[in-house]
């Protein structure tokens, strides 16, 4: 198979799922009929619900649910090959995860903006809500720990016997540099918007000229040689501060400018495979390598495995928590939802796709040292193997790297201001709000920067103290996620009277995966307690994992509950108007 191919094939699809199946969603759901104003605009606070024109909010939006997702997932899947992991990103991207993040988006719209466990709330019970809170808060501490060590690595300087190696440090001083840079920009940018009200165009202009130049400065005047524990505490006090910052200052400006590191990105990825085109050379990367693999950390199972560990290129739970709560309190209209969430979630299959593609020429030239390299290098030697470009190879690389920790950046602070939200809504009754909080106690809960400090020490101190040794719950915890997030719009949609039958086969697959993949887990943990490991890491797997299973029945119960209970009822209305009809024809 030709990469240039592949990656023309599956766009054609994704366009075609974009343009009928999105365009039938809209009209099922009813989304903006009646121009019903939407949260942004009734709870304008100039902090959190905030305006923002459709390009920033994609920006914001795309840059927060990407991360290293689309990336990482295939990266990882690519051990079953690319045939596996392009079918399950065509289909997951379009039927799954798109109908899962453009509802979401929809459901927490007409909920005040607010998030999905406020929606399991209203529309399943109380104690289901705390439940999900739960998890999820505890889902978004493993995001904020792992997020912030891998954009602390890729700024962290190489250390040789005591002493900083500067020639080898290079590309992280760079990368950090232009991050830095690229956070007074943002500011400046947002200022210039949202308080001088200079024109989108312009502004747009004068940004992204201004990251070109931030690039130039940071690949020449790097001198920030700090060690990854440092750079950890102070991507820690960062992401404090951009958690609690109104979303104008910080938020949204930055993440509508990395988006332009995401076109530049996407246009050098399609330009090295048409420019190269390399063939995927099957003794490299076979199409299929069989349902077990061993991959050197045991047996690992097609099922369920890879539809866990693809994650964001197809279907990933931390989307549904980025649509109801940032995304839709910055909503300018409804008629954006589906450009934004479904459009979003198909423009990350496509990062998906080309990461398949980068897979097979990384392995045809030696870039195999972790994701990172993975990606970067396989996109930059494609580049590099056009003629005339041979000289561009090392300046893509670096912005490839660059574009990689800005998404991480991105996906950290907004997965900090989601667990301060979910930190508040805990100990908040529908519809209350911090403001109407009486008691010292309670009071301090619902305090924004208590909730967020809280969130950043726990998130920082994980992230250096191990959280690799439970990070191999996430697949499945993130998927668990997908999957109540999917019950939770059904049950909306269903007491809504709107049609919720497009979310009944993938809310029971992903039920069935992330349960069959918490099963596996715990009980190879337990097989390792049982053979005497002294590790804290198999413990606590095997005690959250067994949580989480019992979390994911019980939600799973009340849900389903919830919709056969609608049918019913929904059955003897119809019954009744029927009744009723024939009535009035004896009269």
């Amino acid at each position: 198979m030709n990469t240039l191919v592949l990656l023309a094939v599956c766009l054609v699809i994704l366009l075609c799922g974009y343009i009928f199946y999105g365009r039938w969603l809209v009209k099922q759901w009813g989304v903006g009929k009646g121009d019903i104003p939407t949260p942004a605009h009734t709870m304008e606070d100039g902090v959190d619900y905030v305006p923002a024109k459709a390009p920033v909010l994609m920006g914001h939006h795309f840059s927060s649910i990407a991360g290293a997702g689309p990336i990482t997932g295939p990266i990882g899947a690519a051990m079953f090959g690319w045939l596996p992991v392009t079918l399950w990103v065509l289909v997951g991207g379009i039927f799954f995860g798109g109908v899962h993040d453009f509802g979401a988006l929809f459901a927490s719209v007409r909920h005040n903006g607010q998030s999905i466990g406020e929606i399991i709330s209203a529309n399943m019970s109380k104690r289901a809500k705390q439940l999900f809170i739960i998890f999820s808060y505890l889902t978004l501490i493993l995001v904020v720990a792992a997020f912030a060590a891998i954009v602390a690595s890729t700024f962290g300087a190489v250390y040789e016997n005591g002493v900083v190696n500067e020639a080898k440090s290079a590309t992280q001083a760079s990368v950090a540099m232009v991050s830095l840079l690229f956070i007074a920009v943002a500011i400046v940018f947002g200022f210039a918007v949202y308080r001088r009200h200079t024109g989108m165009v312009a502004s747009t202009i004068l940004g992204v000229g201004a990251i070109v130049l931030c690039m130039a400065i940071g690949m020449n005047f790097h001198p920030f040689y700090f060690s990854t524990h440092t750079w950890m505490w102070l991507i820690g006090l960062y992401i404090t501060i951009a958690s609690v910052t109104p979303v104008w200052i910080l938020l949204q400006p930055r993440d509508y400018l990395s988006s332009f590191l995401l076109y530049a990105m996407l246009i050098v990825a399609i330009v090295g495979i048409v420019g190269a085109h390399p063939d995927i050379n099957p003794d490299l990367f076979p199409a299929y390598t069989g349902f077990s693999v061993d991959n050197g950390n045991g047996t690992q199972y097609l099922f369920p495995i890879l539809f866990t560990t693809v994650a964001c290129g197809a279907i990933s739970g931390f989307h549904s928590l980025v649509s109801s709560g940032t995304t839709s309190k910055q909503l300018d209209k409804e008629s954006d939802a589906k450009p934004i969430a479904y459009g979003g979630m198909l423009l990350e299959c496509v990062l998906a796709i080309i990461t398949l593609c980068a897979i097979a020429y990384a392995r045809e030239t030696g870039h195999v040292k972790g994701a990172t390299d993975i990606f970067a290098g396989g996109i930059a030697a494609m580049i590099g193997a056009i003629p005339g470009l041979e000289s561009m190879e090392r300046s893509m690389y670096t912005l490839l790297v660059l574009t990689y920790s800005a998404f991480c950046l991105t996906s950290l602070d907004t997965a900090t201001r989601l667990a301060r939200f979910m930190f508040q809504e805990f100990w908040l009754e529908p519809g209350q709000t911090p403001k109407d909080i009486d008691g010292s106690f309670k009071k301090l809960m619902v305090n924004p920067y208590f909730a967020t400090i809280l969130t950043v020490i726990l998130g920082v101190l994980l992230g250096m103290g191990g959280f690799m040794k439970i990070w191999g719950l996430f697949g499945a915890a993130n998927q668990l996620l997908a999957g109540i997030g999917l019950l939770a719009v059904a049950t909306w949609l269903g007491n809504a009277g709107k049609n919720n039958k497009m979310f009944l086969i993938p809310m029971t697959f992903m039920m069935i995966v992330t349960l069959s993949s918490l099963v596996i887990i715990v009980r190879n943990q337990i097989i390792m307690i049982m053979n005497g490991t002294t590790d804290w890491g198999p413990y606590a797997q095997a005690g959250i994992g067994i949580l989480l299973i019992g979390l994911a029945l019980e939600l799973a119960v009340e849900g389903y509950r919830t919709i056969i209970h609608q049918r019913k009822q929904a059955k003897l209305e119809k019954t009744a108007e029927l009744s009723a009809g024939l009535d009035e024809m004896e009269d």
